[in-house]
């Protein structure tokens, strides 16, 4: 086969250290269009970033020579850098150190990009912390593999 072929999405989510909510409202769609940018730059495609004021998910459909530590580890060290560089108030802001990342089916790409853009009405009732959860459970559980003789 002389040709590569890969159509991988990933939704990937991370949170700003020890859960600080510090992502304002008047900031947060501009970091946002920020990352998104950044995983661009990588050569993934962005589908959407979103987010509230202590964690951002995004929608990225992976480029077939792109790791995806490097693309997150590009966007959480040059977003911060941004931050950093847009005055005092700023200057103690950083990213959690791990992040999570789920395989997401081409067809349920949609649904992942509207549940991205209503964050702020999905934690009116839901931590962080729970939804994190939530995504780890619901991740696990189709990933249990049973070894064979």
């Amino acid at each position: 086969m002389q040709h590569s072929f890969s159509n991988v999405f990933v939704h990937v989510v991370f949170s700003t250290r020890n859960r600080i909510p510090c992502i304002d409202l008047d900031v947060r769609p501009v970091l946002h269009a920020y990352i998104a940018g950044v995983v661009r730059q990588t050569g993934c495609r962005c589908y959407r970033v979103g987010g509230t004021a202590d964690h951002v998910h995004l929608a990225i459909q992976m480029d077939r020579s792109c790791a995806l530590s490097q693309v997150v580890r590009e966007a959480k060290s040059r977003s911060s850098h941004w931050l950093h560089s847009n005055g005092a108030d700023w200057m103690e802001f950083a990213w959690q150190r791990g992040y999570g990342a789920f395989s997401v089916e081409a067809r349920n790409l949609k649904a992942l990009c509207d549940y991205i853009q209503t964050q702020e009405l999905h934690h009116a009732d839901k931590s962080f912390d729970e939804e994190f959860r939530r995504l780890l459970r619901k991740n696990s559980q189709d990933t249990q593999l049973t070894a064979s003789s």
